[in-house]
């Protein structure tokens, strides 16, 4: 079924720039951002403004904690490498698998070619978007 591997890998190739296209031209970002609360304290009543930055510094810390509640310790660089390289390894076999399979005439289950299709042509597409 050749139609499924195509439809796979265009679906992956296309997929990532539209959702980016579709994120970038309907979903607006907020303007509320604390540059701009901070802008209008700066403005309208300045002597507000260290408590709202002691907040705002607060607010971060806290956030950083909550994010980093099961980081005991810095990670490790090879650990970081490893879930770094988790993608590209699993696209680059892929890849060889593929072409492998094609070349040789050595037949792969076809909802599992349709997966490497998929993971070959949606890192593309996301590179398309970077």
């Amino acid at each position: 079924m050749f139609g499924l591997d195509a439809l796979a890998s265009i679906v992956g190739l296309v997929f990532p720039p539209v959702a980016d296209f579709i994120k970038k031209k309907f979903i607006k970002p907020s303007a509320d951002t604390p540059q701009a609360t901070l802008s209008s304290l700066a403005t309208t009543k300045p002597e507000i403004m260290p408590q709202y930055i002691e907040s705002q510094s607060k607010l971060i810390d806290s956030e950083v904690r909550f994010f980093n509640r099961d980081v005991v310790q810095q990670v490790s660089t090879w650990v970081s490498d490893l879930r770094a390289s988790i993608r590209p390894i699993f696209t680059v076999i892929s890849l060889a698998l593929v072409i492998y399979s094609t070349i040789k005439q050595v037949p792969i289950d076809e909802s599992f070619k349709c997966l490497m299709d998929l993971c070959i042509s949606s890192w593309f597409g996301s590179r398309l978007v970077n």
